[in-house]
Parts: C-alpha cells; sequence; structure tokens
C-alpha cells in the first residue's frame, strides 16, 4: 500500500477533534510570503490572549509551504 504525504496529512486531520476550541486556518504560500502571512496573525493573534500557534507545516516539492495556523475563537 502505497501512502503519499497528502494521505497521511488527511488521515490526521479526521483525527481531530471538532469541538477543541481552535478556530484554524491552513495556507499554501512560497516560502517568504508564508512566514509574513504566519508574523501577521500572531501579530493579529497574539500568544497571550488567544494561544495562536503554527500547528503544523510542511514543504512541498514544488517549494511551497503548507502550514495550519490555529488560534482560540475570543479572547478571555
Amino acid at each position: 500500500m502505497v501512502f503519499r504525504p497528502r494521505d497521511l496529512a488527511s488521515r490526521m486531520a479526521g483525527r481531530r477533534k471538532a469541538g477543541d476550541g481552535y478556530l484554524r486556518e491552513t495556507f499554501t504560500l512560497p516560502r517568504d510570503e508564508a512566514r509574513a502571512r504566519a508574523r501577521d496573525f500572531l501579530n493579529r493573534y497574539p500568544k497571550a490572549a488567544y494561544m495562536s500557534s503554527v500547528e503544523s507545516w510542511r514543504e512541498l516539492p514544488s517549494g511551497d509551504i503548507e502550514f495550519t495556523m490555529r488560534r482560540l475563537a475570543s479572547a478571555d
């Protein structure tokens, strides 16, 4: 049985709990744009208030970066 990275990513996404309270956004961008987008996300939603983080990332064969950012829906 041949598994592709995309198959693994889909399988892992299926295991994620839907009601864990986090909002997630997935992006696929060139490396420099990915850095800028992640930096902007963390500036808009600071870790102290929203528990923001890069949940997962990977480099695609094309050189683009696919990453998922997560944050709480609202700050306390």
